[in-house]
């Protein structure tokens, strides 16, 4: 496939920068997963066995969330969310993804052991506050559920959860990501796959995300147009955060 005809189909796939990207290691979950990279190292994937080594023709490259980190994309990232998933809620109540179609999707991929998917709670609850029923926040706890209810509770989410469990690797799988989390799936009302966003979430890359999302939906974008745009938009705002001074730590009292 050409590049022009790669960016046309747009989608978005951003490793994490930092720590970020965890592994999901083989999801054993009573274990803490380890980073694929330190901060202040270049991106590294460290994939399970069964996981692509390489990207594949059908999709763009990845774009990086710094200009000096390397990625690889997913196999068999599906262009449209897949109807075979299915994941019980906190009641044992089984859901497909197909049911949440009609409104823009914003699945969210996360565990309790994942630090960036923590990270990333204030803003999705900030998210389904801003949006309501116009955009659907969904959270896959990838994680017991012995564990999420009560972290759930701790933390306040007050957007839906389903729980993973064994059967989020499926889940995980079937959207072609096996190496990583956190990482957030962004869907149109049609269930079409306008951006996988690899990495901890950030606002500014949500509101972008979701404002492409919603024009496309509204008839002002296609489908290319609004991956493209997504594509485009992701990459600035990388090279934007990039540039940005690092804060000192707590630990250093600001000093060097």
């Amino acid at each position: 496939m050409t590049p022009v005809a790669r960016a046309a189909l747009g989608i978005v796939l951003v490793a994490g920068a930092g720590p970020a990207g965890f592994l999901i290691y083989h999801l054993v979950f009573n274990s803490h997963p380890l980073p694929v990279r330190a901060a202040s190292a270049p991106a590294a994937s460290a994939p399970l066995s069964s996981a692509p080594t390489s990207a594949p023709t059908s999709w763009p490259a990845a774009v990086p969330d710094a200009p000096t980190q390397t990625t690889s994309t997913p196999a068999a990232t599906p262009l449209t969310l897949p109807e075979t998933i299915a994941l019980p809620d906190s009641n044992g109540r089984m859901h497909r993804l197909a049911e949440y179609r009609g409104h823009p999707l914003v699945l969210n991929f996360w565990a309790t052991w994942c630090e960036p998917c923590r990270r990333e709670i204030p803003l999705l609850t900030a998210l389904h506050r801003q949006y309501g029923q116009d955009v659907q926040i969904v959270g896959v706890a990838v994680d017991f559920q012995k564990d999420v209810l009560p972290y759930a509770l701790a933390k306040g989410i007050s957007y839906p959860l389903l729980m993973g469990e064994k059967d989020g690797l499926a889940a995980v799988n079937a959207l072609g990501m096996q190496t990583v989390l956190p990482f957030t799936v962004f869907a149109d009302a049609q269930g079409d796959i306008v951006a996988v966003k690899v990495g901890e979430l950030h606002d500014d890359e949500a509101q972008m995300i979701l404002e492409k999302v919603i024009q496309l939906d509204g008839g002002k974008l296609s489908l290319a147009a609004a991956r493209s745009g997504v594509s485009a938009g992701l990459r600035s705002l990388a090279m934007a955060r990039a540039q940005q001074p690092l804060r000192p730590s707590a630990s250093s009292g600001g000093k060097s």
